[in-house]
């Protein structure tokens, strides 16, 4: 089940709220490469949410389709142009399916870690592969939390602190969650925002596809290809595909 779910108050400022995501130094790399590995498509986006990613890649000709599990983030993007062409599914992730197969499926900003338990993740890999044409790709880009850099006993750590807003982290390190607590004044009222995540590595992402009979293809620090560097990486950009003698299964 999805950790968070946009309602109409997050989803009526996602955008604002997001503006440096929507930045063409942000988001036309992750569009051009996944123009690239969409080939012919069609391609699902797990996730969509208001359409950051998936208008653009509307926009250069991808037949795009989506899965989010809020009606009002759905409804900002059909507000936007070219919005009410693309098809979504009402539904979790994790586990609905949109009756059709696709050439890729792809799983951006963290969007995975939405899911706040490895059951849910384990399902919504299972649930990618089910999607899946023959020697089709799954992209998940998620963020790398690297522990080695948290003082010992730490349990949060702020990540926005200015007059009118304070952003801040918590953790439960053996379940790996995490709470990002969001303060914020409007006018003369405090607003509050908190949004769970589970962040997953590499390796376990690894096994995740494995377990959905999904292969590794690829592993980037970014969406310029940079090679993976746990050293030196904020987000991770990781591909996997379907072999072509593996089974749809319902």
């Amino acid at each position: 089940m999805a950790g968070v779910v946009f309602d109409e108050t997050a989803a009526a400022t996602y955008d604002a709220d997001s503006a440096d995501m929507f930045a063409p130094e942000v988001l036309e790399p992750a569009v051009e490469l996944l123009a690239q590995l969409a080939g012919d498509g069609p391609v699902l986006e797990l996730g969509i949410g208001t359409g950051r990613v998936a208008l653009p890649l509307a926009q250069r000709g991808v037949e795009v389709h989506g899965i989010d599990i809020s009606a009002p983030m759905v409804e900002r993007l059909r507000a936007k142009p070219g919005g009410e062409a693309i098809p979504v599914t009402i539904g979790d992730m994790a586990t609905t399916r949109t009756g059709g197969s696709y050439r890729l499926v792809y799983c951006v900003w963290n969007a995975l870690a939405n899911l706040v338990t490895q059951d849910a993740q384990v399902d919504c890999f299972a649930n990618v592969a089910a999607h899946l044409e023959p020697d089709g790709l799954f992209v998940v880009e998620v963020g790398y939390l690297d522990l080695r850099r948290m003082p010992a006993g730490e349990t949060a750590r702020a990540f926005t602190l200015t007059p009118d807003r304070l952003g801040f982290d918590t953790f439960d390190f053996a379940n790996q969650l995490l709470i990002s607590h969001h303060y914020w004044i409007e006018g003369q009222h405090l607003r509050t925002f908190q949004s769970p995540c589970r962040y997953v590595y590499p390796s376990e992402t690894d096994l995740m596809a494995r377990l959905a009979g999904l292969a590794p293809v690829e592993r980037w620090s970014g969406w310029h290809r940079r090679s993976f560097d746990p050293d030196c990486v904020e987000n991770v950009v990781s591909v996997w595909t379907k072999p072509a003698g593996m089974e749809m299964v319902d």
